[in-house]
């Protein structure tokens, strides 16, 4: 078995989910969840087959957002893993969607940090064993900047 890290390529603005489900219709469904939960949603999203022509499967509302996805699925070329890659739209809107599609197994990140893919691979294949999303921690939160997330939830109307 080898281990490696593939980084996930996408410009800082955009956000990503990567997952892991089990089978083709998931392409379909994943779409389906994603534009009824956000009208006029703007995603792309691929789908790493596992089983007979292996190929990478995709969908999308924006033809160069599709095309990020389809690379950085290729890039990956892990077995049932799928990634979507989203623009001007936030994970925390769209989650629950994603993660009550019947073959979404789990949901190895949602984020627009920087993401490296820690990947197992052996004679038969590629796995995803996790991932690192962002940077390691730097301190703990003093009084000052508890205040600076309360007042930037509630700016963005997350909180009220």
């Amino acid at each position: 078995m080898e281990l490696k890290t593939v980084s996930i390529e996408k410009p800082e603005e955009l956000n990503v989910v990567l997952g892991q489900s089990h089978f083709i219709k998931t392409v379909e469904d994943v779409h389906e969840a994603l534009v009824g939960t956000v009208p006029g949603i703007k995603f792309g999203m691929a789908f790493c087959e596992a089983s007979g022509p292996c190929l990478v499967r995709s969908s999308g509302t924006d033809e160069e957002l599709v095309k990020l996805a389809q690379d950085n699925a290729i890039n990956l070329s892990a077995g049932h893993s799928f990634i979507i890659i989203l623009r001007d739209a936030f994970p925390v809107n769209i989650l629950n969607a994603v993660k009550s599609v019947p073959e979404v197994c789990r949901i190895f990140c949602a984020t627009a940090n920087p993401v490296e893919v820690v990947i197992a691979e052996t004679e038969q294949g590629r796995g995803i064993l996790g991932v690192i999303d962002g940077h390691k921690s730097k301190g703990i939160e003093t009084e000052k900047d508890v205040a600076e997330r309360k007042e930037l939830l509630r700016a963005i109307g997350y909180k009220l």
